[in-house]
């Protein structure tokens, strides 16, 4: 029992110490980038203001708005930013549960987890947001004269740049998944029609209502699932122990 305890406690420190490390760069990217706040926000607005007529604005309807808003999106850019560091913290704590083999795959799923979330958020930015804004603009009746709010803009930005960067670990998730032996690939091939429904359905909730902006995050989703489905087998085989006695 007291063992037990002290090995619950020295786990919780050592949590305790990887959120702090994590925190700190986190933190310190972010007052690095704060002088710059404004320009950052000009840039995420980008794809709106491109897509909003001649002469349009966004608004801001609170007294701190102007602030706020350019400083979340620093804080959000200074998070995607470590996000390297902050993978490698979370993997560095799993660690000492895992097999001496297992623990060289730390690094190649944080380089992989984070190049993909960031291909995802790019991909977002550059091609969904161009598209989605357009397509919602050219609609609008012209007797109404569209000027976003920054803050409903900024949670929107967020949601999308979320999900289409989770949408992007899906090959990482398939691998880690076979990996662990928690599930088959022939069971994962099994239900690709509910992984396909799912997609759907979870681009329908997320994106906004139109069916070009629900493909755009379904598509790629699908897509991606098939791909880990491809390389699941051939990660198990590269990193499978020699015996299944080593120690850890």
């Amino acid at each position: 029992m007291i063992g037990n305890e002290d090995s619950f406690i020295s786990h919780l420190v050592e949590l305790r110490s990887r959120l702090m490390k994590a925190t700190v760069v986190v933190i310190a990217i972010f007052l690095c980038l704060m002088p710059w706040a404004g320009e950052i926000y000009d840039f995420l607005a980008r794809p709106m203001m491109l897509a909003l007529p001649e002469g349009s604005k966004m608004i801001a309807t609170g007294v701190i708005t102007p602030f706020l808003i350019p400083v979340k999106v620093t804080m959000l850019v200074a998070f995607i930013i470590s996000l390297p560091w902050v993978l490698y913290q979370l993997w560095a704590f799993i660690a000492p549960g895992l097999y001496a083999h297992e623990k060289k795959l730390i690094a190649p799923l944080v380089v992989s987890s984070s190049a993909l979330f960031m291909i995802g958020v790019a991909f977002c930015y550059y091609f969904v947001f161009g598209v989605i804004f357009h397509f919602i603009n050219n609609f609008a009746p012209k007797s109404i004269s569209v000027a976003p709010d920054i803050d409903s803009y900024f949670g929107f930005v967020m949601t999308m740049f979320i999900a289409f960067g989770l949408t992007f670990e899906v090959p990482v998730i398939v691998i880690v998944l076979v990996r662990m032996g928690l599930v088959s690939v022939e069971k994962l091939k099994q239900i690709r029609p509910y992984v396909i429904v799912g997609a759907f359905v979870i681009a329908a909730i997320v994106t906004p209502p139109d069916v070009m902006s629900q493909l755009l995050l379904a598509v790629p989703l699908c897509v991606l699932y098939e791909i880990g489905l491809l390389l699941a087998p051939l990660f198990v085989k590269i990193t499978q122990a020699p015996k299944e006695s080593e120690s850890i």
